[in-house]
C-alpha cells in the first residue's frame, strides 16, 4: 500500500515538468494565438451584457483579426473564470497573467495524465502505471505543448479522461458499460466543441467494441444501451453549447458552429480552394514514420508492442493499440499533416509501451535476455528524459523571438523617460512569435508619468504626493507591403520591431539586436579544411556560435559544457597527442548551430539623421 501511495506522490512529477516546461517557455506562438487573445479580451474587459457588437468591435481581438477559420470561445472562457479570481485577489500584471491562464491548462491536462495512469494501475498493476509515469515523464512533445492554448490541447484533456475510462476495470459489467457510456459521451463532445477530427477516434473505438463483442445481438445491444445515448446526448449538449457561445462572440448573423465551419474549410474547401493542404502536405505514411517516433522520443520504444503480441498480453496490446492505429491510418489520407493531431493517441501508445516493459520487469530475473532488456528500458527512459528536458525544451525556448523583443522595448523605453504615448510597429515574426494582448503593457511600475505633484513640507511631516498615469502603448500591426514604401507610414512611430532595419524609412536607431534559433546545419570535413585554410577567425566564428547557443541555454554552465564538448569531441585530443599530432575523433565533421539575428529593435533617431 505505501508503494501505491508513493507512486501516486511520483506521478505528480507529471504535472511538475508541465509547469517547469511552461516557466522555460514563457511565450506563445501563431496558433495560440486565437485562444490566448480570447482569454485576455474576456479577463480585460468581460462579457458585454448590452451594446454587445460596438463593444466586442471596439475591445476584442478576433473583431479585427479573425483567422482563417472562426474557433470556439468556450475553452477562454473556462480559462478565464478560473483565472479572474486570482487575478483579482493577486493584482497580477500581464504576463503574470498569460502564465496562470497557460498554468491553468497545463494542469488540467497534467491531472488528466496522472487520472489515466491510476487508471493503468487499477487495470494492469502498479509495475505498468509505474513505466507508464517514466515513460510520459521522458516524452517532451505532450509536456512542452501541455499548457499551449492550441485546440487541441482544450480537447487533449478531455480525450485522455475518455480514453481512462475505456481501460478495462475490475467492475461489474453494469459498471463498465457506465464508464463506456461516459467515454463516448466525453469523445463526442470534444468532436463537437474543439477538434472535429476526433471523431474519427470516436469511430474507432466504437468500430472496435463492435468487433469484441462477438455476436450480431450483443452489437445491437450495445448500440441501443451504449452508442446511442451517450452520442446523441453529447451532441446536443455540444451544440447548445457552441453555437449559442459562439454566434454570440462571433456576433454571426446566422447560428455558427466553429467546428464544423473549419471542418468544411480544411477538409472541403471552396471552388478554387486548397484547404489544410496550402499548408503543407505530407506523404501518407509520415505519421507512421516520422511524426509517431518523434512523439515517443526512443526508438526502442516501438518495437515492445509489437513483441507484446507474441506474448500473453495479445489482447490488452490489441485494446490499446487497434483503435489508435486506425485513428492514425484514416487521418493519414488527408495531405496535410501535423504532429500535434496525434496527441490524443500518445497516451494509450505509451500505456501499450508501458504494459510490455512492465511484464519484462516482473520476469527479469527468471531470464537473462529479460534482465538486459529491462537495464536497456531504463537507460534509454533516463536518456529520453535528459533529451526532452535538458536539450529539446531550452532549445524550443528560444525559437519566441517577438516575445523577447516586446519585453527588450519595454524594458529599452526605461532610458529615455516616461511618455504619455508610445506608438510601435510589430512586424509579422514578431506577432507570430510571442506577442500577445498580456504583455501589451510593461510589468514595471515605472512606465508612468506624473500629472500632479503636490509638494511636501519641509520637515519631511507632510509627504509629498503624486499623481501618475501610465504610459498609452499603441501597436500596429500592418502587414501591407505597399505602405511600407512610404515614408509618412514609418513616420507615425517612436519605435519599430521589424525582420529587416534596411526596410525602414527615415532616420532611426537600432537599439536592440533580438537572437533566435537557427537552422542547424552539417559542416563537411572539406568546408572544416576551407575555413582553417580562410583563417582562424571565420573557424572561431563557428565556434561562438555554438558557444553563446549553450551559453544562452544554460547560462555560464553551458559555456563550461560547450568548452568540455569542443575539447574532447572536436579536437579529439587522445593518445596521438604523445606524438605531437592531433587526432579528430569526428574526421573533420561536426555541426553548425547557433542562434541568429532574428528581430531588430528601431528607435526614431533624435539626430534626424539616417543610419
Amino acid at each position: 500500500m505505501a508503494r501505491v501511495e508513493l507512486w501516486y506522490l511520483g506521478s505528480l512529477s507529471i504535472v511538475a515538468l508541465i509547469l517547469l516546461h511552461l516557466d522555460q517557455s514563457r511565450y506563445t506562438k501563431v496558433e495560440e494565438s486565437f485562444n490566448i487573445q480570447a482569454t485576455h479580451d474576456i479577463l480585460k474587459y468581460g462579457v458585454p451584457t448590452h451594446n454587445v457588437y460596438l463593444k466586442l468591435k471596439a475591445q476584442y481581438d478576433h473583431m479585427s483579426f479573425a483567422g482563417a477559420v472562426p474557433r470556439t470561445f468556450i475553452g477562454p472562457l473556462i480559462l478565464a473564470a478560473f483565472a479572474k479570481p486570482v487575478v483579482w485577489y493577486g493584482h497580477l500584471d500581464g504576463e503574470q497573467q498569460q502564465m496562470l491562464v497557460r498554468g491553468l491548462l497545463g494542469l488540467f491536462n497534467g491531472l488528466a495524465l496522472v487520472g489515466y495512469a491510476s487508471g493503468l494501475l487499477r487495470a494492469y498493476g502498479l509495475v505498468t502505471a509505474i513505466w507508464y509515469t517514466m515513460l510520459q515523464a521522458s516524452q517532451f512533445h505532450i509536456l512542452y505543448y501541455a499548457s499551449r492554448t492550441l485546440p487541441n490541447m482544450f480537447a487533449f484533456g478531455i480525450t485522455t479522461i475518455a480514453l481512462r475510462f475505456l481501460l478495462p476495470d475490475p467492475g461489474s459489467v453494469q459498471l463498465q458499460a457506465r464508464r463506456t457510456r461516459l467515454a463516448l459521451y466525453l469523445l463526442t463532445l470534444a468532436t463537437i466543441i474543439f477538434r472535429s477530427e476526433i471523431a474519427l477516434l470516436l469511430a474507432s473505438h466504437c468500430a472496435y467494441l463492435l468487433l469484441k463483442t462477438g455476436t450480431l445481438n450483443n452489437a445491437v445491444s450495445l448500440v441501443r444501451a451504449v452508442f446511442l445515448p451517450a452520442i446523441l446526448s453529447a451532441t446536443v449538449a455540444g451544440l447548445l453549447l457552441t453555437v449559442s457561445i459562439d454566434t454570440f462572440f462571433w456576433q454571426s448573423r446566422s447560428l455558427l458552429w466553429p467546428e464544423l465551419a473549419a471542418f468544411l474549410s480544411n477538409v472541403l474547401p471552396s471552388k478554387g480552394g486548397r484547404g489544410a493542404s496550402a499548408w503543407g502536405t505530407s506523404p501518407w505514411h509520415w505519421y507512421f514514420t516520422s511524426a509517431l517516433p518523434r512523439l515517443l522520443l526512443n526508438p526502442l520504444l516501438l518495437l515492445l508492442p509489437l513483441w507484446g503480441l507474441t506474448t500473453t498480453l495479445r489482447s490488452s496490446i490489441l485494446d490499446l493499440t487497434i483503435p489508435s492505429m486506425t485513428y492514425t491510418a484514416l487521418y493519414s489520407i488527408l495531405p496535410h499533416k501535423e504532429t500535434r493531431f496525434l496527441f490524443p493517441i500518445v497516451p494509450p501508445i505509451t500505456a501499450a509501451v508501458a504494459l510490455c516493459a512492465g511484464y519484462i520487469t516482473t520476469r527479469r530475473h527468471r531470464y537473462i535476455s529479460y534482465n538486459l532488456t529491462h537495464y536497456l528500458l531504463v537507460l534509454s527512459t533516463m536518456t529520453s528524459a535528459l533529451l526532452s528536458t535538458g536539450l529539446l525544451l531550452p532549445l524550443s525556448a528560444l525559437t519566441y523571438p517577438g516575445g523577447h523583443a516586446l519585453t527588450s522595448l519595454h524594458a529599452l523605453s526605461l532610458n529615455y523617460g516616461p511618455q504619455p504615448r508610445i506608438t510601435v510597429h510589430l512586424t509579422n515574426l514578431a506577432l507570430q512569435t510571442g506577442v500577445t494582448h498580456f504583455l501589451d503593457e510593461p510589468s514595471s511600475p515605472m512606465h508612468a508619468r506624473p500629472v500632479l505633484i503636490l509638494p511636501g513640507s519641509a520637515d519631511g511631516r507632510r509627504p509629498t504626493l503624486t499623481s501618475t498615469r501610465p504610459t498609452q502603448w499603441v501597436y500596429d500591426k500592418t502587414d501591407n507591403e505597399t505602405e511600407f514604401l512610404t515614408p509618412s507610414f514609418w513616420s507615425q512611430f517612436d519605435y519599430v520591431v521589424v525582420e529587416d532595419p534596411a526596410r525602414v524609412i527615415g532616420a532611426w536607431d537600432i537599439v536592440d539586436k533580438v537572437p533566435g534559433l537557427g537552422k542547424p546545419s552539417i559542416l563537411k570535413p572539406d568546408l572544416g579544411r576551407g575555413l582553417l585554410v580562410l583563417g582562424p577567425k571565420k573557424q572561431r566564428r563557428e565556434d561562438d556560435a555554438l558557444s553563446r547557443l549553450t551559453e544562452e541555454m544554460y547560462g555560464s554552465v553551458g559555456k563550461w559544457m560547450y568548452g568540455i564538448v569542443h575539447d574532447v569531441v572536436r579536437e579529439g585530443y587522445g593518445v596521438d597527442k604523445v606524438l605531437g599530432q592531433r587526432w579528430s575523433w569526428t574526421k573533420g565533421w561536426w555541426v553548425h548551430w547557433g542562434l541568429e539575428t532574428k528581430l531588430y529593435v528601431l528607435k526614431r533617431s533624435e539626430s534626424g539623421i539616417a543610419p
